[in-house]
């Protein structure tokens, strides 16, 4: 647009200049928004009241202190009058003679929101050929001319009556334009039926609701629009409605895998009867999903709290059975046949231990839990388990090619890789077979774990899709799809990969390759053990003096104060909750401030999720009963690296 083009709001006041009758608009305030040019001409008005927010009152007090309204007594109160008659503003025709003779026709309309537009039209020509036909029509009665002149008055104000008529129908059809438009922009649906079920009115968005229901329901029935199985669930609210309730219904719809709800309104008439129903349907799939995830959060919790003590419980009698049994292995003479039990006892202890542990992280994500671990200990652990699910008909044939007595490693993660893998060359042997596990370090520096079968081999499908959770190509659907999918977890979680393919003489070939790391046990010194459970401190002793340590005990924090200062102590162990009120946590804080230096390992039968495992995770190494020679050793080594 050119700069010196005419704005909109000058072209609009030109064009009204060119009106004969006198036009002004005022809003609700009583306030000038617009007038042309003859409605100063008309009434002789300052320039001030013809300016917009002119006030309508002084152009009232402007108009009678002149005489237009004839000789009044209180001015005022004819001004308060008039403006509360404006603020009720309805519309209206009337015809009024002005102090300088001229008479004027009014015609004002309301206008929507407030204030009013008035058109002033000079009807002073016409009134005076009305007396001019009056004083020259002597053979006519003066019933008749009476009567013309009130026929003539009559269609003036019937034509003021259709034309605002017929500006009150523009806004109205605007009202309901705008109305109309308000409600296809609402994210819900929004309808009324009457009491037969019929839809009268939609805002066409039931499909948002309903997908793939039809938008064009107005004429049709609830169950024929929303379908049968819908309606069903909606079917009781409907009628609690008609009963004059306003019930609120929320289900879900699992077709289309979401929950809405529907909210019933009554419409009521004059009589109290019941005529129909409004409702109000919104997706509410995000609001359930949050609340049920808060709900299963509050379970959570709950169980936490309720297991937590019983966890503590188990805990200690799970650490007792694994070092009574450890002794028991170490005796003097006992035949090969009682080893494999004891061997099978403490695994299922350990199995123990992990469904303990998990008590707490039922649906938490499996993280890396990389510790010092006598691998040729957890090789023969990991062999006997398999081995006890391997059939007659199947050879299973293990080789180490590692050399050294300890990995850093998450030892009980790659025992379920491992054994996952095993399960898998297993099925897929028909007959007879043999499934071999080899664990090397290859040229790279890496260790590895390769599990062969001689099985049918991966198809072209599995080799591509194998390492997805949950795929499996057992036809009877007795496979989870998780064996592949967990050790690839394993590969991931520790730095490394799982390579799949088919050997050439037959059968699958699966290699886990992870991070090689070497490492020694911690060097054997004087450790401070602070435990109350005389029977647990009998067996952490044991598994001390077994890694070559001298071990010192105490059962309260007091005294392990006095002799880790006093003494040449290399290193403390203690149980979180200890007698008389005191916690490892306190003795942790207390040995960090004065022995910075001396590594601490705190042990407990607590839940991983308890606050108080957390509190003292942040300050030294945990270790959860129960646990093992091996687990402890692990630990230990871990905290005197931190």
């Amino acid at each position: 647009m050119s700069r010196n083009a005419p704005t909109h709001e000058t072209l609009t006041q030109a064009g009204l200049n060119l009106i004969r009758q006198a036009i002004s608009i005022y809003d609700h305030d009583l306030r000038l928004v617009l007038a042309n040019l003859q409605f100063q001409r008309m009434f002789d008005l300052p320039n001030a009241l013809v300016k917009p927010g002119g006030s309508f009152e002084e152009t009232l007090r402007v108009l009678a202190e002149r005489g237009d309204y004839g000789e009044l007594d209180d001015v005022e109160g004819f001004l308060a009058e008039r403006v509360a008659q404006a603020k009720a503003f309805e519309p209206h025709y009337f015809e009024r003679t002005r102090a300088n003779g001229t008479t004027i026709s009014v015609e004002g309309s309301p206008l929507q929101g407030g204030g009013w537009v008035a058109v002033y039209s000079d009807i002073t020509e016409l009134k005076t050929q009305e007396a001019l036909l009056r004083s020259r029509s002597a053979n006519l009665s003066e019933e008749l001319i009476a009567r013309s002149e009130e026929l003539a008055l009559a269609n003036r104000k019937l034509t003021a009556t259709v034309s605002a008529l017929e500006e009150a129908k523009h806004q109205l059809l605007a009202s309901q334009a705008r109305l109309n438009l308000t409600n296809s922009m609402i994210p819900a649906h929004i309808a009324r039926v009457n009491r037969d079920g019929i839809y009268t009115y939609t805002n066409h968005k039931l499909s948002s609701i309903v997908p793939d229901r039809s938008n064009d329901i107005v004429g049709k029935h609830m169950s024929e629009a929303l379908g049968q199985e819908v309606f069903d669930k909606i079917s009781d609210g409907f009628q609690a409605t008609l009963r004059g309730e306003a019930p609120v219904v929320e289900f879900e719809h699992k077709e289309a895998g979401r929950h809405n709800r529907v909210a019933f309104t009554p419409e009521v008439n004059e009589e109290g009867e019941v005529i129909g129903a409004y409702l109000l349907s919104a997706n509410v799939t995000e609001q359930v999903r949050a609340r049920q995830a808060l709900a299963h959060t509050k379970r959570r919790e709950l169980a936490a709290q309720l297991t937590s003590g019983l966890a503590h419980d188990f805990g200690n009698l799970l650490t007792i059975i694994l070092g009574e049994q450890d002794r028991l292995a170490r005796l003097e003479g006992m035949p090969q046949e009682a080893l494999q039990y004891i061997e099978t006892i403490k695994s299922a202890a350990r199995r123990g231990g992990d469904l303990i542990s998990g008590l707490g992280k039922l649906d938490a994500q499996r993280s890396i839990n990389i510790r010092l671990t006598d691998f040729a200990g957890f090789l023969k652990q990991t062999t006997l388990l398999a081995k006890a699910a391997t059939p007659d008909r199947i050879r299973l044939v293990v080789t180490n090619k590692v050399h050294v007595s300890h990995l850093m490693i998450d030892a009980g993660f790659a025992q379920d890789a491992l054994l996952n893998l095993i399960l898998n060359a297993i099925d897929a042997i028909a007959e007879t077979g043999t499934v071999t596990i080899t664990v090397a370090v290859d040229a790279g520096n890496h260790l590895t774990f390769c599990v062969e079968d001689t099985g049918t081999g991966f198809s072209q499908d599995a080799l591509s899709n194998a390492l997805a959770p949950f795929f499996t190509s057992k036809s009877d659907r007795a496979g989870r799809g998780l064996g592949l999918s967990t050790a690839f977890d394993f590969a991931r979680s520790s730095g490394g990969t799982v390579r799949l393919a088919n050997r050439k003489e037959g059968g699958a070939q699966v290699t886990i390759q992870v991070p090689y790391l070497p490492a020694e046990p911690v060097v054997p010194g004087l450790v401070l053990l602070v435990e109350d459970n005389v029977e647990i401190r009998r067996t952490v002793r044991d598994f001390l003096q077994r890694m070559g340590h001298a071990v010192v005990e105490t059962d309260t924090v007091d005294e392990a104060q006095k002799l880790a200062l006093v003494g040449d102590v290399t290193f403390v162990v203690t149980d979180l909750m200890l007698k008389n009120g005191g916690t490892g946590l306190a003795l942790a804080n207390h040995l960090h401030a004065h022995r910075q230096e001396l590594p601490v390992l705190i042990i407990t039968g607590l839940p991983k999720g308890d606050a108080r495992c957390q509190a003292a995770a942040e300050i030294c190494p945990v270790l959860h009963k129960p646990f093992e020679f091996d687990a402890l050793a692990a630990k230990m080594n871990e905290a005197t690296l931190t």
